[in-house]
């Protein structure tokens, strides 16, 4: 069974042209201020194999619509940026793209998850030029994002090994010594920011003097 049916080959199409205009949008921020948006851009499609189990798990019926339109999650994408402004300045550019609709936002770096992940997710609707389930001609696809610092993404990874492990041992330690580290972490990515703001305070008033 292909859940995603017809409409499987304009996945990696769209992937491909949301990608294209985010690494357009980092060079051209790296044009304007000397410094990059992103650090990494790593991008799925998710297999046929997670979506159908992902649909039972939520109680839908493993259909081409239910995977494309109610699971929104088809096409994901995971930016790793190097500091929390570069975050909000990403999902600000995202906003203002003509062909993209903010479907849902939750920031979980103001609002840290109770066992300290934080991340800032998106979902993203596109409109392209491809068909889509609901009989559109200019089809409407769902795109996860989600924006985490070096950071973020390593502790992320960390956490995620631990929850799919079976039969672990010091279950509750390890995740009090999680916690921990997503605090001083995210301590450390302030701490950063404030660095990178004082470098460039310094350079536009060295630009001012000159």
């Amino acid at each position: 069974m292909n859940i995603y049916g017809e409409y499987e080959k304009y996945l990696e199409l769209i992937l491909e042209t949301l990608s294209k205009e985010v690494y357009k949008l980092n060079d051209e921020y790296k044009n304007k201020t000397g410094y990059k948006l992103f650090e990494h851009f790593i991008s799925r499609i998710k297999t046929n194999e997670s979506m159908i189990e992902k649909c039972i798990r939520r109680e839908f019926e493993p259909t081409t619509y239910n995977a494309l339109k109610e699971m929104k999650d088809a096409i994901g994408v995971r930016i790793v940026c190097g500091f929390v402004d570069d975050i909000y300045a990403l999902a600000g550019m995202f906003k203002k793209m003509s062909n993209i609709n903010v479907v849902e936002e939750k920031d979980y770096i103001l609002n840290v998850k109770p066992n300290g992940y934080r991340s800032y997710h998106m979902i993203l609707e596109i409109i392209t030029p491809f068909p889509d389930c609901d009989g559109n001609e200019n089809g409407r696809y769902y795109i996860e994002v989600q924006l985490r610092t070096i950071a973020m993404d390593s502790w992320a990874s960390l956490e995620h090994q631990m929850k799919y492990k079976k039969n672990i041992r010091n279950h509750e330690r390890i995740t009090k010594e999680l916690k921990r580290c997503a605090d001083e972490l995210a301590s450390c990515d302030l701490n950063m920011q404030t660095i990178k703001n004082l470098i460039e305070e310094s350079d536009i008033n060295e630009d001012i003097i000159s």
